[in-house]
C-alpha cells in the first residue's frame, strides 16, 4: 500500500511517496539492525554502546561543550511569521480551536477562502543575511544557536524530501534556510542546534495515527524519523532540540531507537547533545539535558543538567507585528534570569522571532547586544562555570554565586548607597583577595561574623562603571 502525503498548498491529499510505509519501516529499522549488529561488535572491541532503552541511553555523558557554553540564542521562524499575530501557534488557534480573536483577525484582513497554506508564498526571507545574523549572535555572547527547522505547522526550513511543496526550497524563500544559517554560525566557531517538532497538527497521517490511539505509525515512519535522520546526516548539528512529543508514547515515536542510532553510529555521535522531549512522559525524566517545561525555573539546585528557554517577547516565540515595547523583557530582567539560571547549573536559551522577510527587529537586536556587552565584562563568571556550594543569598539583596576553577564569583544587582556590600556566605582566609570584573585594582574587605565578608566597593562615576547593571566580584582564596 502506498502512502499519500499531505500537500497543504491546496489542502488535498496529493503527492505520493516513492516509498511505501513498509519501505519506510524497513529504512528506519535498518538503523536498528545496524544498532544490533554494532552492539555485538562493540562487545568484541570493548567500545561503549547504547541500547534502545532509557537506562542505557540516560547513562550517556553529556558532551562537555554544552555545560561550558551557558548561553544560546533560540530562533522561531516559519510560515507563522507571515500572519505574525498572536503566536507561532496561529494555525492551531485559528483552525484547531477556532479562537475568536484569530477567526476575527482572518475575517477582517483576508478574503474568504484564504487558507493557512496561502501564507507560505509570503514567507519570502528576502532580507535574510545569515552572516549578519551570525555576527549579531556572536556579539550577543551566545555560544550556540538553535533554529526552528520545523514547527508544529509542518513547514520545513530546508528541502525535506518528505515534505513536498511544504518546505523552504519549493515555496516561499526558495532557499535552504537551515543550511545557510548553519554555515554562517560555524564560520564563527559557534555551535549549531536544530529544533524539530515531532508532531504536525493537521498532517493527515498524524491525524490518522492519533485517531487510532497511536496504534498505526504511518506518520512516524513516513515523516518524523526520515526528517530527523536527514537533519543529522545533512547538517551534522551539535544539538537536537526536540519538541511536539507530548501526545504520543515512546513506542509510537521510536525515540529510543533513534537515540541509540544517534549515539552509536551517526556522524555526530560523539558531540551531539539532545534535550528531553522525546515522548509523552519523557520531559524531566529521560533524554540528554532537561527542559522540563518552557521557561522552567527550579528553585533549588537540580541534580541533572538543564536549560531554561525563554523569549524576549513573553507572549510569543514567533514574531508579533503588534508587540509593544512594554510587552518585552527589559535588559535587567534578562540578565537576572541568565545569572540565576547559571548559578543553579542551567543554560539560558533566549529566543527572538525573525520577521517573514528575514529581519531581526531592532528592539531584539538591541536586547541581544546589551547582553553581549554585559558578558564581555562579566562572562568570566558565566562561561565554563559550575554551581558553588551556595547558589544565592537574599538576606541583604540578591547575590548570585558561581564557581570557576578556584575562584568564586558574586554577582549583585543593587549597588549600595554607602558603597559597602555585605556578602554573607564566603568564608575568608588571610589570603583572600577581592576584585571587581572590569576594575583592575584590589578591593578592601573585612570579615563578618560568623562568616561572610564586607567589601568596600570602588567609587566610580557613571562613565567608569564596568557595567550599567549587575556587577561581579571575583573572590580568591575563600571557601
Amino acid at each position: 500500500m502506498h502512502v499519500t502525503c499531505w500537500n497543504p498548498e491546496n489542502s488535498l491529499l496529493r503527492c505520493r511517496f516513492s516509498h511505501s510505509v513498509a519501505a519506510m519501516e524497513l529504512y528506519v529499522w535498518r538503523i536498528v539492525g545496524v544498532l544490533v549488529f554494532t552492539v555485538c561488535l562493540g562487545f568484541a572491541r570493548e567500545v561503549k554502546r547504547y541500547t534502545p532503552d532509557w537506562k542505557s541511553l540516560d547513562s550517556r555523558p553529556l558532551p562537555a561543550w554544552f555545560d561550558e557554553a551557558k548561553f544560546g540564542v533560540f530562533l522561531h521562524w516559519g510560515v507563522f511569521s507571515v500572519p505574525s499575530f498572536g503566536s507561532e501557534w496561529f494555525w492551531w488557534h485559528w483552525q484547531g480551536e477556532k479562537q475568536h480573536a484569530y477567526v476575527d483577525f482572518m475575517n477582517r484582513n483576508y478574503p474568504p477562502g484564504f487558507t493557512y497554506a496561502d501564507f507560505a508564498p509570503q514567507f519570502t526571507a528576502e532580507f535574510f543575511d545569515p552572516d549578519s545574523w551570525a555576527d549579531l549572535f556572536q556579539a550577543a555572547g551566545a555560544k550556540y544557536v538553535v533554529l526552528t527547522t520545523k514547527h508544529h505547522e509542518g513547514f520545513t526550513n530546508w528541502g525535506s524530501n518528505v515534505s513536498w511543496n511544504w518546505n523552504s526550497m519549493d515555496t516561499g524563500p526558495h532557499r535552504d534556510l537551515v543550511g545557510d544559517l548553519g554555515a554562517a554560525i560555524r564560520k564563527r566557531n559557534l555551535c549549531y542546534g536544530v529544533y524539530h517538532s515531532m508532531l504536525e497538527w493537521f498532517n493527515p497521517l498524524y491525524v490518522q495515527d492519533k485517531s487510532s490511539g497511536f496504534k498505526t505509525q504511518n506518520f512516524v515512519f513516513g515523516k518524523t524519523l526520515p526528517e530527523l535522520v536527514d537533519l543529522v546526516q545533512r547538517y551534522k548539528p551539535d544539538l537536537i532540540w526536540s519538541d511536539g512529543d507530548w501526545e504520543g508514547p515512546v513506542e509510537y515515536w521510536h525515540s529510543r531507537e533513534f537515540l541509540a542510532w544517534l549515539y552509536n553510529d551517526s556522524p555526530i555521535k560523539d558531540k551531539v547533545v539532545v534535550n528531553d522531549r522525546w515522548c509523552n512522559n519523557c520531559s524531566c525524566h529521560h533524554g540528554g539535558y532537561y527542559n522540563c517545561a518552557d521557561k522552567y525555573k527550579p528553585g533549588t539546585l537540580p541534580d541533572h543538567k538543564w536549560e531554561m528557554c525563554t523569549s524576549i517577547d513573553p507572549y510569543s516565540w514567533g514574531y508579533r507585528r503588534n508587540m509593544r515595547v512594554s510587552d518585552l523583557m527589559d535588559v535587567p530582567s534578562i540578565l537576572k534570569e541568565l545569572v540565576q539560571t547559571v548559578c543553579f547549573g542551567g543554560n539560558y536559551l533566549l529566543n527572538v522571532g525573525p520577521t517573514k522577510d528575514g529581519m531581526i527587529a531592532p528592539i531584539f537586536q538591541e536586547r541581544l547586544l546589551d547582553v553581549g556587552r554585559w558578558l564581555k565584562v562579566n562572562g568570566e563568571a558565566i562561561y565554563g562555570s559550575k554551581p558553588w556550594r551556595v547558589q544565592m543569598d537574599n538576606s541583604t539583596g540578591i547575590i548570585w554565586y558561581t564557581l570557576r576553577k578556584s575562584f568564586v564569583y558574586a554577582v549583585f544587582a543593587n549597588w549600595p548607597a554607602n558603597n559597602t556590600l555585605e556578602i554573607p556566605s564566603p568564608k575568608s582566609t588571610p589570603n583572600t583577595n577581592v576584585t571587581m570584573l572590569g576594575v583592575p585594582q584590589l578591593l578592601k574587605w573585612k570579615p563578618s561574623k560568623p562568616q561572610g565578608i564586607v567589601v568596600q566597593l570602588p567609587i566610580l562615576t557613571q562613565s567608569t562603571l564596568p557595567s550599567k547593571i549587575l556587577w561581579t566580584l571575583k573572590l580568591e582564596n575563600i571557601s
